[in-house]
C-alpha cells in the first residue's frame, strides 16, 4: 500500500501530490503497475480539493444577488393587498424593498425612498418576487418610502425623524 503526500508552500501555492511508500511489485518506470494507481490517487485527491473549494466557498461565495435584503435594522413595514413595502435604517442611510405576498409571474413592481431635502430613488420594473433595495443616505434626517406592486401601492409618510 502507498501513502498519499500533500505538499505545498505557502508563498507559491502549489501543492505537489506524491505517491510514496512501495506495494510490493517493480515497475517504477511510467508505464508500470503503479502508474494508473498514481493517476486514480491524483484524480481522488483533485475531487477532494475541489469539492473542499465548493464547501468553503464556490462560485456563489461573495456574489451580491444571494441576499438582496436591506443592511439595517427593520424600521417600518406597510402591508398592503399585493405585498409589502418593508423599510430598513442603520446609522447612516435608510434602505427600503417591496416584496410580493405571492410571488409568480413578471408584474410590474415598483419602490421610492427619499430622504427630506433630497431626490427620491426609483427602482422600477417588471419582476417576480420584489423591487429594490433602494438606499439613500439619511444621517439625521427623515425619509418617506412607497412601494407598488400590480396596481396597489403603500406608503408610509416621513419617518425616522
Amino acid at each position: 500500500m502507498g501513502l498519499l503526500v500533500i505538499r505545498g508552500t505557502r508563498k507559491s501555492g502549489k501543492v505537489a501530490l506524491s505517491d510514496e511508500g512501495s506495494d510490493g511489485g517493480g515497475g517504477g518506470g511510467r508505464n508500470g503497475p503503479r502508474a494508473g494507481r498514481r493517476v486514480l490517487v491524483r484524480s481522488i485527491a483533485l475531487s477532494l480539493v475541489a469539492a473542499l473549494g465548493l464547501v468553503l466557498g464556490g462560485p456563489s461565495a461573495g456574489r451580491a444577488d444571494a441576499a438582496s435584503v436591506c443592511a439595517g435594522r427593520p424600521a417600518k413595514t406597510v402591508a398592503f393587498k399585493t405585498g409589502e413595502l418593508r423599510v430598513y435604517k442603520n446609522r447612516s442611510y435608510a434602505c427600503a424593498i417591496a416584496v410580493a405576498k405571492k410571488p409568480g409571474p413578471r408584474r410590474t413592481m415598483s419602490v421610492t425612498l427619499q430622504a427630506r431635502g433630497g431626490s427620491p430613488v426609483v427602482d422600477r420594473g417588471r419582476y417576480t418576487k420584489q423591487a429594490g433595495p433602494v438606499t439613500v443616505h439619511a444621517l439625521n434626517r427623515c425619509v418617506r418610502a412607497s412601494a407598488t406592486i400590480s396596481g396597489k401601492s403603500g406608503s408610509t409618510g416621513w419617518i425616522l425623524c
